[in-house]
């Protein structure tokens, strides 16, 4: 790319939490926006609950009803994938942070894609040189972590592969301020910024109660009151998903070392089917 790329058309692939929330604030930042899944049952799940954010919007006195009808019009579901690329200039994909499928999805995504295309990976701990490397394209690829829930929060990280031009970091930069968002560049490590404190706590959360320091609701309380965290370690790991934690634990043990090293009971809990919100039940019941 010669200079920074105006982007108008992102694809959004993966339809779950994260894919159906930065489909919320691409389509209702302006962006035409195609949200990819293989399951029609979570594209038709995604599209009610994009609808539902949206119109708790208008309640909040956030937007009105002609943005709301404006927004869903900007969206579309399609769940072949070289239909839901063909015009794209982002890709974002919000697939599952199992790094051999993130390779095999960009590869695919190479070669049915425009040529000029800029793709995004919203990974929250994996290498964004490694996922390039499977493209033909590197110099267009970048991290934009995105946080849940995505219409929410307010940070967007930038992160910049090994050859990650100076033109598609501006782009992302651009789109990320369209959809409402402040950003944070990042030189690629494993787990960036965020995620490396965060899974400190998380996991040094586990540990203490799995010693009996003190209760899962009260060390949430301690953080939230004593601390000013917006929500308790494991209410947050209970929303992202126990397993989930756990993969990105044991990549930043991988990669980083022995402070990392999963905590005993959070392995018990996933092995339990323990997964958080999504399953029912986590740390908390619901």
């Amino acid at each position: 790319m010669g200079s920074k790329k105006d982007i108008k058309t992102i694809s959004v692939i993966g339809a779950g939490i994260m894919g159906r929330g930065i489909a919320y604030v691409s389509a209702a930042g302006g962006f035409q926006t195609v949200l990819n899944d293989v399951s029609d049952e979570l594209l038709q799940k995604a599209h009610t609950k994009i609808q539902a954010d949206l119109l708790k919007g208008v309640e909040l006195g956030k937007m009105t009803r002609a943005d709301v009808d404006a927004a869903l019009g900007r969206l579309r579901l399609e769940r072949e994938l070289g239909r839901a690329t063909a015009q794209a200039d982002l890709v974002i994909e919000a697939a599952p942070e199992k790094i051999d499928l993130k390779l095999d999805l960009f590869a695919r995504l190479d070669r049915t894609c425009p040529d000029d295309a800029v793709f995004a990976s919203n990974t929250s701990a994996l290498s964004i040189t490694e996922m390039a490397g499977a493209t033909k394209r590197a110099r267009q690829f970048i991290g934009m972590h995105f946080f849940n829930p995505v219409h929410k929060m307010k940070l967007v990280e930038i992160i910049r592969g090994l050859e990650t031009s100076d033109d598609t970091f501006l782009a992302a930069v651009a789109v990320s301020n369209q959809m409402g968002k402040e950003t944070v560049e990042i030189k690629e490590s494993p787990g960036f910024v965020t995620t490396r404190i965060n899974a400190l706590i998380g996991n040094e959360a586990f540990y203490m109660l799995q010693e009996g320091i003190a209760s899962a609701r009260d060390i949430d309380k301690a953080l939230k009151l004593g601390l000013n965290h917006p929500m308790g370690p494991f209410e947050l790991i209970d929303l992202v998903g126990l397993d989930t934690r756990l993969n990105i634990l044991m990549f930043l043990h991988q990669t980083l070392g022995e402070k990392y090293r999963p905590c005993p009971l959070l392995v018990k809990y996933v092995k339990a089917g323990r997964l958080g919100k999504k399953s029912g039940r986590g740390v908390y019941e619901y």
